[in-house]
């Protein structure tokens, strides 16, 4: 029988836990002073706006990794279009709100993420017209809109869905919407912990304890050992910011437990989902923008299937049947 390979001891990574550390230090720290000014409406600005920056970054730089990874695998894409197709389709729940809302328009989040569907329509045309005006046969047409708006939608659809999440609890989507709104930044803090506390217990366990490969054909470095970690890390997260932070007069549909199982579950699912991207890529990292943590596709894969989930259980929650 064919045996997988002993997992690699857990010293030698020192260096990448501190690189790693220190990273997500920065990466921490600049997501709190967006989050402080946009959750007390700094300057006035309407929710989300403040966060609005970090989104498009990570957004940007994630559809540049996914476009370098599909060339690797000889599927070129328009790589311009395709991040600006991802961009738009971050903005449009936020910009598309607020330029439509009434002033007497009350909080709407499926309204706001329908915008993102039209972005995501106008994306799928533009790429259809950019082929169409430089067709030539043979020349790989239908790859590339494959490639494309996969990287548009699977990228930043579940990036507005964050965007989404921070508007679920704000007061007022129109334009003279300023301040915190009821429930702030308790949504879309409760993905980010949630996922993060994942991520983190996922890599300390299963890098000094993990001894049974959860799959080693797509990604030998995780284990049995850190999936559980991993969910019990979730739950914890989630109890602490759903439950024990009782900032809002509502909770995600079936409470912190619903909430920290699935959403701790599909943010392993995302990063599995990426690493079968990269193996199919042959690529270690998705890049090396961020240092020890990779690139920024190693930061957001694991919040990429977990903000739709997400944003679902807080809008059954908002308001609930009957």
């Amino acid at each position: 029988m064919n045996q997988p390979p002993p997992l690699p001891p857990a010293h030698g990574r020192g260096g990448t836990f501190v690189s790693r550390a220190l990273v997500a230090t920065l990466a921490l720290g600049t997501f709190g002073a967006l989050a402080w000014a946009d959750a007390t409406g700094f300057k006035g600005a309407p929710p989300a706006w403040w966060l609005m920056p970090l989104a498009l970054t990570l957004a940007l730089g994630s559809a540049a990794e996914a476009a370098r990874l599909c060339t690797a695998r000889g599927m070129p894409v328009r790589r311009w279009l395709v991040q600006i197709a991802t961009l738009c389709i971050v903005l449009a729940p936020a910009v598309g709100t607020q330029a439509f809302a009434t002033h007497g328009a009350g909080p709407a989040p499926v309204g706001a993420m329908g915008w993102a569907a039209v972005a995501c329509g106008t994306a799928l045309g533009s790429m259809f017209l950019a082929e169409i005006a430089g067709y030539s046969r043979g020349g790989g047409s239908i790859d590339r809109l494959a490639a494309g708006f996969l990287i548009a939608t699977a990228i930043g659809l579940p990036v507005a869905f964050m965007v989404g999440l921070r508007l679920v609890g704000a007061e007022n989507l129109g334009p003279q919407a300023k301040g915190p709104g009821r429930a702030g930044l308790l949504p879309l803090v409760s993905l980010v912990a949630v996922v993060k506390a994942g991520d983190v217990a996922a890599y300390v366990v299963g890098s000094l304890l993990g001894r049974h490969r959860m799959a080693p054909r797509l990604s030998p470095g995780k284990t049995w050992e850190g999936a559980a970690a991993s969910l019990l890390a979730a739950l914890a997260a989630s109890w602490f910011v759903v439950e024990y932070w009782d900032a809002a007069p509502w909770r995600p549909w079936g409470g912190w437990p619903v909430f920290g199982i699935v959403v701790g579950l599909c943010g392993t699912a995302g990063d599995l989902a990426e690493s079968l991207v990269k193996r199919e890529s042959g690529a270690k990292d998705s890049g090396r923008s961020l240092g020890g943590l990779g690139g920024f596709l190693d930061l957001v894969d694991s919040p990429l299937f977990a903000a739709p989930v997400a944003w679902l259980l807080w809008v059954l929650g908002r308001w609930p049947a009957g």
